[in-house]
Protein backbone atom coordinates (compact mmCIF):
# COMPACT_ATOMS: atom_id res chain seq x y z
CA UNK A 1 0.00 0.00 0.00
CA UNK A 2 2.88 2.33 -0.75
CA UNK A 3 0.80 4.73 -2.83
CA UNK A 4 1.56 8.32 -3.66
CA UNK A 5 0.90 11.14 -1.26
CA UNK A 6 -1.64 12.63 -3.68
CA UNK A 7 -4.04 9.78 -2.89
CA UNK A 8 -4.35 11.07 0.70
CA UNK A 9 -6.91 13.34 2.28
CA UNK A 10 -6.21 14.89 5.68
CA UNK A 11 -9.13 16.50 7.44
CA UNK A 12 -10.05 17.70 10.90
CA UNK A 13 -12.52 15.33 12.53
CA UNK A 14 -16.00 16.00 13.71
CA UNK A 15 -18.51 13.70 15.40
CA UNK A 16 -19.49 12.51 11.91
CA UNK A 17 -16.05 10.83 11.63
CA UNK A 18 -16.35 8.71 14.78
CA UNK A 19 -17.13 5.46 12.96
CA UNK A 20 -13.97 5.81 10.85
CA UNK A 21 -11.83 7.14 13.70
CA UNK A 22 -12.74 4.84 16.60
CA UNK A 23 -11.31 1.61 15.07
CA UNK A 24 -8.00 3.42 14.41
CA UNK A 25 -7.95 4.68 18.00
CA UNK A 26 -8.66 1.17 19.27
CA UNK A 27 -5.77 -0.18 17.14
CA UNK A 28 -3.52 2.56 18.54
CA UNK A 29 -4.37 1.55 22.11
CA UNK A 30 -3.72 -2.12 21.26
CA UNK A 31 -0.33 -1.10 19.80
CA UNK A 32 0.51 0.29 23.26
CA UNK A 33 -0.53 -2.90 25.06
CA UNK A 34 -4.19 -2.23 25.92
CA UNK A 35 -6.91 -4.79 25.40
CA UNK A 36 -9.11 -4.02 22.40
CA UNK A 37 -12.25 -2.18 23.44
CA UNK A 38 -14.03 -0.57 20.48
CA UNK A 39 -16.87 0.77 22.65
CA UNK A 40 -14.42 2.53 24.97
CA UNK A 41 -12.52 3.98 21.98
CA UNK A 42 -15.74 5.34 20.48
CA UNK A 43 -17.03 6.79 23.77
CA UNK A 44 -13.69 8.39 24.66
CA UNK A 45 -13.34 10.10 21.28
CA UNK A 46 -16.98 11.14 21.23
CA UNK A 47 -16.56 12.90 24.59
CA UNK A 48 -13.33 14.64 23.50
CA UNK A 49 -14.94 15.95 20.32
CA UNK A 50 -18.28 16.90 21.90
CA UNK A 51 -16.57 18.87 24.66
CA UNK A 52 -13.96 20.34 22.30
CA UNK A 53 -11.21 18.89 24.48
CA UNK A 54 -9.05 17.73 21.59
CA UNK A 55 -8.44 18.31 17.92
CA UNK A 56 -8.17 15.22 15.75
CA UNK A 57 -6.97 14.94 12.17
CA UNK A 58 -7.82 11.89 10.08
CA UNK A 59 -5.86 10.55 7.10
CA UNK A 60 -7.93 8.79 4.45
CA UNK A 61 -7.46 7.47 0.96
CA UNK A 62 -9.46 9.25 -1.73
CA UNK A 63 -11.85 6.28 -1.64
CA UNK A 64 -12.59 6.99 2.06
CA UNK A 65 -10.44 4.22 3.59
CA UNK A 66 -9.17 5.49 6.97
CA UNK A 67 -5.40 5.16 7.34
CA UNK A 68 -4.41 7.03 10.49
CA UNK A 69 -4.97 9.92 12.83
CA UNK A 70 -3.31 12.36 15.17
CA UNK A 71 -4.84 13.91 18.28
CA UNK A 72 -3.84 17.20 19.86
CA UNK A 73 -4.72 18.34 23.36
CA UNK A 74 -4.64 22.07 24.13
CA UNK A 75 -2.43 23.23 26.97
CA UNK A 76 -0.32 26.18 28.03
CA UNK A 77 3.31 26.84 28.87
CA UNK A 78 3.79 28.88 32.02
CA UNK A 79 7.38 29.70 31.10
CA UNK A 80 6.44 30.87 27.61
CA UNK A 81 3.16 32.35 28.88
CA UNK A 82 1.59 30.99 25.71
CA UNK A 83 -0.62 28.29 24.22
CA UNK A 84 0.89 24.94 23.27
CA UNK A 85 -0.59 21.69 22.00
CA UNK A 86 0.35 18.21 23.12
CA UNK A 87 0.47 15.82 20.21
CA UNK A 88 -0.65 12.90 22.32
CA UNK A 89 -1.45 10.37 19.61
CA UNK A 90 -0.18 9.60 16.13
CA UNK A 91 -1.09 6.32 14.51
CA UNK A 92 -1.02 4.96 10.96
CA UNK A 93 -2.20 1.44 10.21
CA UNK A 94 0.81 -0.83 9.63
CA UNK A 95 -0.24 -1.68 6.07
CA UNK A 96 -0.48 2.06 5.25
CA UNK A 97 2.87 3.15 6.64
CA UNK A 98 5.47 4.76 4.41
CA UNK A 99 2.82 6.27 2.12
CA UNK A 100 3.11 9.79 3.57
CA UNK A 101 0.15 9.66 5.96
CA UNK A 102 2.27 10.21 9.08
CA UNK A 103 4.11 13.12 7.48
CA UNK A 104 0.89 14.73 6.31
CA UNK A 105 -0.70 14.29 9.76
CA UNK A 106 2.31 15.95 11.42
CA UNK A 107 2.07 18.84 8.98
CA UNK A 108 -1.66 19.25 9.63
CA UNK A 109 -0.97 19.33 13.37
CA UNK A 110 1.80 21.92 12.98
CA UNK A 111 -0.29 24.08 10.66
CA UNK A 112 -3.21 23.93 13.07
CA UNK A 113 -1.02 24.82 16.06
CA UNK A 114 0.51 27.77 14.22
CA UNK A 115 -2.89 29.04 13.10
CA UNK A 116 -4.15 28.81 16.70
CA UNK A 117 -1.24 30.95 17.90
CA UNK A 118 0.58 28.15 19.73
CA UNK A 119 4.30 28.54 20.34
CA UNK A 120 5.03 24.82 20.08
CA UNK A 121 3.79 21.27 19.87
CA UNK A 122 5.08 18.69 22.31
CA UNK A 123 5.01 14.90 22.24
CA UNK A 124 6.50 11.88 23.87
CA UNK A 125 7.04 8.42 22.45
CA UNK A 126 8.33 5.11 23.68
CA UNK A 127 12.10 4.83 23.81
CA UNK A 128 12.03 1.78 21.54
CA UNK A 129 9.70 3.31 18.91
CA UNK A 130 12.58 4.11 16.57
CA UNK A 131 10.49 4.45 13.41
CA UNK A 132 8.34 7.16 15.04
CA UNK A 133 11.46 8.91 16.32
CA UNK A 134 12.93 8.92 12.81
CA UNK A 135 9.70 10.40 11.44
CA UNK A 136 9.64 13.16 14.06
CA UNK A 137 13.31 14.02 13.50
CA UNK A 138 12.79 14.13 9.73
CA UNK A 139 10.09 16.75 10.28
CA UNK A 140 12.14 19.05 12.48
CA UNK A 141 11.09 17.81 15.92
CA UNK A 142 13.91 18.06 18.44
CA UNK A 143 14.48 15.60 21.26
CA UNK A 144 14.43 17.31 24.65
CA UNK A 145 17.68 16.57 26.46
CA UNK A 146 17.09 19.18 29.20
CA UNK A 147 14.05 17.80 31.01
CA UNK A 148 13.01 14.40 32.28
CA UNK A 149 9.44 13.22 31.95
CA UNK A 150 7.70 11.81 35.06
CA UNK A 151 4.25 10.30 35.63
CA UNK A 152 2.31 9.67 38.82
CA UNK A 153 -0.31 6.94 38.67
CA UNK A 154 -3.42 7.90 40.62
CA UNK A 155 -6.00 5.55 42.11
CA UNK A 156 -9.28 5.21 40.22
CA UNK A 157 -11.97 7.74 41.17
CA UNK A 158 -14.53 6.37 43.62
Amino acid sequence: MNQANSDLIIRQCSAADLDALAPLFDDYRVFYGCVSNPALAHAFLKARLQHQQSVVFLALRNNGTPLGFTQLYPSFSSVSAARIFILNDLFVRPEARRCGAGSRLLKAAADFGASAGAVRLSLSTEINNLSAQALYSAHGWKRDDSFLHYDLALPPAA
